[in-house]
């Protein structure tokens, strides 16, 4: 069975690669065509099922995983344990991306170089803004009604209540054994549902790519093809960096990894949704030796408190915006922006365009006109793809490291 596994796997990641080069090629026909928004939505409705289908499944799997992982691990000291070691990794990470964005925007200079014509100062741009503030955070993260934030899929909110179950069911001793056994019950059909739809996965990865290039086209890499370039060479340092840190813990076994997780970063990329990648990422993961435990812990954890390439472009748009207006920021300004989206920016993956959602809340801040989040909404979309696939590795190297320190990383 593992024999004729590896080739299914294999196969599978073909065909993403496949649906993506025929995605854009179809994309750009369509853009030449002039396809409208009617002929544009059965591509939309193809990822939109996907999508669909992957979020129906993320919080019963996080659910169910996470409270086995913790009654597993018996008491809260080492919940504490593996917590604290989880949420260092996830700030550290959060910092170093933060930092590289603000330092290659100051570098590179793309709203300076750029002159793009900027809309007015008081334009709406349609992005409700987020207050910063420490109990909105804090109302945000703990859930009223467990059955609400598993129908607006909050993922921090599950894993709060998930970690209270968990602990109260390990502390009730054997009493809580059904209680364990069926959730492992339940998480094993769950995955066992991840591969009948991710088989869809090829068919969504088409329709988004198609989609996106119909309604982009290629003027918009004209445009702004310097600060798409400029971005992604970010994000290309930024995988560099997560890498190289992942390998000074785990050694050369980080490229094993980086096998194993290449289709779920395929799909974040092509749908613009780590969401997308979460159950399969959680699979391949726990197929590279990575304790089923630590797994169900640190990942769902990571898509609220470790969205490394969100994290980069949230300094790099901001600076970005600050500076096509022509408004000087100083050094001590842009630590403190960077503090504020330190804070702001964890427990909101949820969110619908999450990124913008802080940004607009950060320039609000520090007076920079609002408005400027239009000069990205055309290329957003472009941007997330990028910023997805990154998410997708920042979370698997924090998952695999922490398994490391904890010992609990299989030698194969």
């Amino acid at each position: 069975m593992q024999q004729s596994a590896k080739p299914r796997k294999n196969r599978l990641t073909l065909w993403i690669f496949i649906a993506l080069v025929l995605g854009m090629l179809c994309g750009y026909w369509l853009f030449l065509e002039k396809a409208g928004e009617g002929t544009l939505q059965y591509f939309d409705m193809l990822a939109d099922v996907f999508l669909r289908l992957i979020k129906m499944i993320i919080a019963p799997l996080v659910f169910s995983t996470l409270v086995v992982g913790v009654a597993k691990l018996g008491d809260l000291t080492a919940v504490g344990r593996i917590g604290g070691k989880t949420l260092l990794w996830f700030f550290s990470a959060s910092l170093v991306s933060l930092l590289l964005g603000a330092v290659l925007v100051n570098v590179f200079e793309p709203g300076a170089a750029m002159k793009l014509p900027l809309p007015d100062a008081n334009a709406a741009t349609g992005i409700e803004a987020t207050g910063i503030s420490l109990k909105t955070f804090m109302q945000h993260i703990v859930p009223t009604s467990v059955i609400d934030a598993m129908a607006r899929n909050e993922i921090l909110q599950i894993v709060i209540f998930a970690l209270f179950f968990g602990v109260g069911t390990a502390a009730i001793g054997e009493k809580g054994e059904p209680v364990i056994k069926a959730m492992d019950a339940i998480a094993h059909v769950i995955l066992k549902i991840t591969g009948y739809v991710m088989s869809l996965a090829p068919v969504a990865v088409f329709g988004a790519m198609a989609a996106a290039i119909a309604r982009q086209g290629p003027a918009i890499l004209k445009t702004y093809g310097i600060f798409i370039g400029e971005f992604y060479l970010g994000l290309a340092i930024l995988w560099i960096v997560l890498i190289l840190a992942g390998m000074a813990v785990i050694r050369r076994r980080i490229f094993t990894m980086l096998g194993r997780i290449k289709e779920p970063i395929l799909v974040a990329f092509s749908t613009s949704s780590s969401e997308a990648a979460f159950p399969k990422t959680m699979m391949e993961l726990e197929r590279f030796g990575c304790n089923n435990r630590i797994v169900s812990f640190v990942l769902p954890l990571g898509y609220s408190f470790n969205l490394d390439g969100s994290m980069m472009y949230m300094t790099f748009a901001s600076l970005f915006i600050a500076q096509s207006y022509g408004i000087h920021m100083p050094i001590s300004t842009q630590v403190s922006m960077l503090l504020v989206l330190m804070l702001t920016s964890k427990g909101i993956a949820g969110v619908p365009r999450a990124s913008l959602v802080v940004i607009a809340g950060t320039l609000a801040s520090f007076n920079i006109p609002e408005a400027g989040i239009a000069l990205l909404l055309g290329i957003d979309p472009l941007l997330d793809m990028g910023r997805s696939a990154t998410n997708v590795l920042g979370n698997s190297v924090a998952t695999a490291v922490v398994s490391k320190w904890e010992k609990a990383l299989a030698s194969s």
